[in-house]
């Protein structure tokens, strides 16, 4: 949040920002329902199990999600093979296998325990559907590149966008065959989504954030059929070329002083570092490389050993699950438009000849503190998915290594195939060889050769163009659906507090103090008056009282022999007359 809205004097910045922020918090309320369904479900939050008592076994109070699901030769403890578990599959009380009894006996009584776990599974990917930015949440995305160059390339490669796909493959033991299927479709519909709406982006990090939410569906999808080793070694070389393909953006915005490829054109020529660093991240996300083995080896950049790891399951996937077998072709489509947009990008940004002039004479070459990171990038873009020499140590041997028992594709789909995956890889190869190749010299043809012209297309094409250019309309759509009510409910709240609620607390105050005036005139007049009144008669007789306080003996004896003599006269004037 802070890093997207770091340019604080930009509107749009902040907006970017407060959009990340708050979609990101819808993804999280589901995130937070999956976790209560979890803790429901089997009452732990723990992956894996472990002594905690040092007895040296785990008893069943000690096993993590991981135990209680996974069984490391049968796959998913309460799926049966086809995957496609009804509520009666659990409805046995008498079963002593099963994630733990002791929490959810009831619930397996009534058949309730395993499609808690479904919903457990959905919420969890729901957290991962904000943060990585899948369909439909992934709008906050290519708005977040308000932000500087740098955070782009650190949030895109390693940081937020990755947390879910990671959290994804952390909890993937845990994941029903249903809700792998729905992570699936999701993965398949952002990477299509993503990779449309990026071929008519103009600015240069728009391209690559969408170009980041495609990749992502790319991932999605790969874990969703099974592809746990695609998936994330997808999500590791990923990480280098999009950090470089971003540095390199940043280079190339810090010498034209602009976004808007339109504007650019020829800075191969003087832009050579950044312009050849870039054609090795272009490279790397196409997945280019040579459908052969020298000596062994496949030869290809980092994307092409990740790629062909995602086709090669995908491809399985067809195969062993012909219901859904749409998906086994996402991988081979997002991967030919995938290397359409980014060569697109490369041709109108480095090739041809200039097209403002006034950009192209006053750019000029990063300087070696900017130019030497692209350098160091490239070169882990290009071999970080090599086999080492002589140790035979590998990233996708080492991801192999750290996959956890019984998820094999066959057993977390909950399938009972005997189809190896491996058996597709040859396929895999000359598939993701051909729609590399196949975007990469389209996009020649149009932007790089000048074959064809771009503008004639987006003419004959202008409702598909314009579709895509205004990216699918979700922001549109959100506006009306979700915005707009959010304004007029707010609004109406607002008038309803500002004129009723406000306003009777106004009327009350008004009340009260016109109360208290009325109470301060009967304390000040009446109260106050007739005590004031009393006070200044007794201080008045007593001041006509203490001029007789003379001191004088004889006038006392006066007094009391004209008192005598006058109580004398009047008993006898009384007496009299009785």
């Amino acid at each position: 949040y802070f890093l997207i809205g770091f340019y604080i004097e930009r509107k749009s910045a902040s907006n970017a920002a407060n959009k990340a922020f708050i979609v990101n918090r819808v993804g999280d309320f589901g995130m937070l329902i999956g976790m209560m369904a979890l803790w429901g479900s089997l009452g732990t939050f723990t992956f894996a199990g472990s002594d905690l008592d040092k007895d040296g076994t785990i008893a069943q109070s000690e096993k993590g999600i991981f135990d209680l699901l996974r069984d490391p030769e049968h796959g998913y403890l309460l799926a049966p093979a086809d995957g496609m578990v009804v509520a009666a599959a659990a409805a046995d009380p008498t079963v002593t296998v099963g994630p733990s009894p002791e929490n959810i006996q009831a619930w397996r009584t009534q058949g309730y325990g395993y499609w808690l776990l479904v919903i457990a599974g959905v919420g969890i990917f729901c957290g991962c559907v904000g943060k990585s930015a899948q369909f439909p949440l992934h709008v906050w995305l290519p708005d977040a590149m308000e932000g500087p160059t740098p955070v782009s390339a650190l949030v895109h490669s390693a940081t937020m966008v990755a947390a879910g796909v990671y959290l994804v493959g952390r909890f993937y033991p845990a994941f029903a065959p249903e809700a792998l299927l729905v992570i699936a479709y999701v993965g398949a519909i952002t990477l299509f989504l993503a990779a449309t709406i990026a071929i008519t982006a103009t600015d240069i990090k728009r391209v690559l954030a969408y170009s980041t939410v495609s990749q992502l569906g790319y991932m999605m999808l790969s874990l969703g059929i099974g592809g746990w080793i695609g998936g994330m070694f997808h999500l590791f070389t990923h990480a280098f070329f999009k950090s470089l393909l971003f540095m390199c953006s940043g280079s190339v915005i810090h010498a034209t002083h602009t976004n808007e490829m339109p504007k650019m054109g020829g800075l191969r020529k003087k832009m050579p570092w950044t312009a050849y660093t870039m054609l090795v991240g272009c490279l790397a996300i196409a997945g280019a490389g040579l459908p052969i083995a020298l000596f062994g080896w496949h030869i290809g950049f980092s994307g092409y050993y990740s790629k062909d790891s995602i086709v090669m399951h995908s491809l399985w996937y067809g195969q062993v699950m012909p219901k859904h077998a749409w998906l086994a072709f996402m991988p081979a489509v997002g991967a030919a438009i995938t290397a359409f947009y980014m060569f697109r990008l490369w041709f109108m940004t480095f090739a041809g000849k200039p097209r403002d002039h006034h950009i192209y004479d006053h750019a000029h070459e990063s300087p070696p503190v900017m130019y030497v990171p692209l350098v160091v990038l490239s070169v882990f873009a290009v071999g970080v998915a090599w086999t080492m020499p002589f140790t035979g140590l590998s990233l996708e041997g080492l991801l192999d290594s750290a996959r956890w028992p019984g998820t094999d594709p066959a057993q977390v789909l909950g399938l009972s195939s005997v189809i190896d995956p491996h058996e597709f890889h040859g396929q895999a190869t000359i598939v993701a060889f051909s729609t590399a190749l196949s975007g990469i010299l389209l996009a020649a043809v149009f932007y790089g050769w000048g074959y064809l012209n771009p503008e004639d297309v987006r003419r004959q094409f202008s409702p598909i163009y314009n579709f895509l250019r205004g990216k699918w309309y979700f922001d549109e759509l959100y506006e009306v659906i979700f915005i707009r009510p959010t304004h007029f409910i707010a609004a109406r709240i607002a008038n309803l507090d500002k004129k009723w609620i406000d306003g009777f607390i106004n009327a009350l105050a008004r009340w009260t103090k016109a109360v208290a005036n009325f109470d301060d005139v009967i304390d000040r007049y009446l109260i106050d008056g007739l005590a004031n009144a009393i006070a200044h008669w007794t201080f008045s007789t007593g001041v006509a009282l203490r001029g007789v306080q003379t001191g004088r003996l004889r006038q006392y004896v006066m007094f009391i022999v004209v008192g005598t003599v006058a109580l004398f006269v009047m008993i006898s004037f009384y007496a009299s007359r009785a």
